[in-house]
């Protein structure tokens, strides 16, 4: 595809494992519209982590509202993606070619990131290589996966735990949190386990209220 979509659109995209499996959201056109694509990136392949989870389609909906186009694709292995899990390491390398092709028809664009849980890994390795305007974590599994290796990360960092997560030890988030420098922002949703039932638009509005909306 040689331009972003003009309404929402499924398509396939080359990726370093074979085809990858792509969601587009164009922008919507008002006064908070912005030159900028939100990439998201979904949880965990091997525990039914796909582009379209409950919390990627909540960031979806929050990019929209922001007035900005968003992304989603599948990781290898998952849907109409091919390939095989890869321990973020292939993955994150499926996000940069979903970064070049965006660069590629808008190159004028920011770029934000996001993820939640294993795609929060994925989105913070690959701001830790590249400039992005924005990255958010939902849920980071900082014990699972090494954030705290990775390079600084320079841009603006928010991370949303659920202070009742029954996957990701949210005391092992805060404490991750207060050995980087420069420090995220931390925004904690009480009552919320991992998946954020019935917390989604609680999720969505605490997003929204951060960036002004």
């Amino acid at each position: 595809m040689q331009s972003f979509p003009q309404t929402e659109s499924t398509f396939i995209l080359p990726g370093p494992a074979g085809d990858l499996e792509v969601l587009a959201t164009p922008k919507k056109e008002n006064l908070t519209s912005r030159n900028a694509v939100g990439i998201i990136c979904h949880p965990h392949p091997l525990f039914g982590g796909t582009m379209n989870n409950k919390v990627v389609t909540t960031l979806a909906r929050v990019f929209s509202d922001l007035g900005l186009s968003s992304v989603r694709f599948n990781f290898r292995g998952v849907g109409k993606s091919v390939g095989q899990y890869a321990e973020g390491n292939g993955e994150t390398e499926d996000l940069f070619a979903i970064i070049t092709w965006v660069k590629k028809v808008n190159p004028t664009a920011d770029i934000w990131l996001a993820g939640f849980s294993f795609g929060s890994y994925v989105a913070a390795s690959a701001a830790s290589k590249i400039q992005v305007q924005q990255l958010i974590s939902i849920a980071p599994p900082v014990s699972r996966f090494g954030f705290i290796n990775l390079p600084a990360i320079n841009c603006p960092w928010v991370v949303v735990q659920g202070e009742e997560d029954e996957v990701v030890i949210p005391a092992e988030v805060y404490t991750c949190i207060e050995k980087l420098n420069p420090k995220p922002t931390l925004i904690k949703i009480p009552h919320a386990g991992h998946f954020f039932h019935s917390k989604l638009l609680v999720l969505r509005e605490q997003l929204e209220l951060h960036f002004g909306v």
